[in-house]
């Protein structure tokens, strides 16, 4: 195939040469051979303009050579009419033809410029896209990574005992298993949303969502001694989306709220998750907390990548959440919190009930 178009591009550029000597034939004998009192070489512009759009700077430049050669060697066999005026057309046709190349080649000196800088951006472009889908999987990943760990640790603790439990030591395996296959799909998630491929969505239950990123941040939540407090509005129609990239974003909501009452030395450390019908079409969930909030000027800020409070964090949590959200239709946003602490809101569209009907039908 690439064989095949460097030919047809050969053959074409050819076909442009060949346009070219001819258009330089014509106008050399037009001016040559008739005893027009004009400056007929100045058509000469004209080929040296469309040998720009189809010739390298070179060609344009040997082209341009030949055209004043074929001007001063009109000027010297044309033996008809006033020497004066002739001598002043040849001198305004090699101005214009030299005037005409040197900004053709600038031109195109700039274009090639511009295609050699956007070359260069593209790749600076793709690196950091690189990096940061690194940095994403790398972020998304740890939270499984470090369940295989705990449930790894704790299923060598149950066989190890004097009593080998082999019940607790089942559900560990199968909470590894479970915790495996949820990295995998979280890395595959963030593939497709970095290739542009197109996520199914299927009919989902809010509170179900819910609920399911509440269990996979209960070790954390635990671990941190950290009160939950859930408000859960029954019987809210469902909506359409991807359970893998919501449960994410509520595992991270959670988390982020975690953290930040974690640091809280004295009181209760609380962080409240709520649903809620948010309008006639939409739903919405929230994280709230009572740690240190975020300040005024930073509450948009904090879905940008990279950006984070955290001496250790990686700033990619809250901008992959609100990637995810935006795929599908929603919004995120996060408030101050009275009297203390910050609130998250995540508002998705709800799905009619024919739709919802016919996405469940689909297989």
């Amino acid at each position: 195939m690439e064989r095949e178009q460097l030919a047809a591009y050969a053959g074409s550029n050819r076909l442009v040469v060949l346009l070219l000597a001819a258009l330089v034939l014509g106008i050399f004998a037009i001016d040559t051979l008739t005893d027009l009192e004009i400056a007929v070489a100045v058509l000469y512009v004209a080929v040296i303009l469309l040998s720009a759009r189809s010739l390298r700077p070179r060609g344009t430049l040997v082209l341009s050579g030949i055209c004043l050669t074929a001007t001063v060697l009109s000027f010297l066999l044309t033996r008809r009419g006033s020497l004066d005026a002739g001598l002043i057309n040849c001198g305004l046709s090699l101005f214009a033809i030299a005037a005409t190349t040197y900004l053709s080649m600038s031109a195109q000196m700039a274009a090639s410029a511009e295609r050699q800088a956007r070359a260069r951006l593209a790749g600076v472009t793709r690196a950091a896209a690189i990096g940061e889908l690194g940095a994403s999987i790398a972020h998304e990943i740890n939270q499984p990574l470090a369940a295989l760990v705990v449930y790894g640790n704790a299923g060598l603790r149950w066989l190890g005992a004097p009593s080998p439990n082999l019940e607790k030591t089942q559900e560990a395996l199968e909470a590894i298993v479970e915790q495996a296959g949820r990295a995998g799909d979280v890395v595959n998630r963030i593939r497709s949303l970095a290739g542009g491929t197109a996520v199914p969505f299927q009919p989902l239950a809010i509170n179900e969502v819910v609920a399911e990123g509440i269990a996979l941040a209960r070790e954390g939540l635990q671990a941190a001694r950290v009160n939950l407090h859930t408000d859960f509005t029954p019987e809210l129609p469902e909506i359409l989306g991807d359970r893998v990239q919501l449960t994410q974003v509520v595992l991270n909501l959670i988390a982020n709220a975690t953290e930040s009452v974690a640091g809280l030395s004295d009181g209760e450390r609380n962080v409240f998750v709520t649903t809620r019908r948010f309008s006639p079409d939409q739903l919405a969930f929230m994280v709230r907390d009572n740690g240190a909030g975020i300040a005024p000027g930073k509450l948009d800020q904090v879905f940008d990548a990279f950006y984070t409070t955290k001496a250790t964090g990686m700033g990619f949590g809250l901008a992959i959440s609100r990637t995810f959200v935006e795929a599908h239709g929603g919004k995120i946003w996060a408030e101050q919190s009275r009297p203390q602490g910050a609130l998250f809101v995540v508002s998705l569209p709800v799905v009619s009930p024919n739709e919802s009907e016919t996405r469940r039908d689909e297989p």
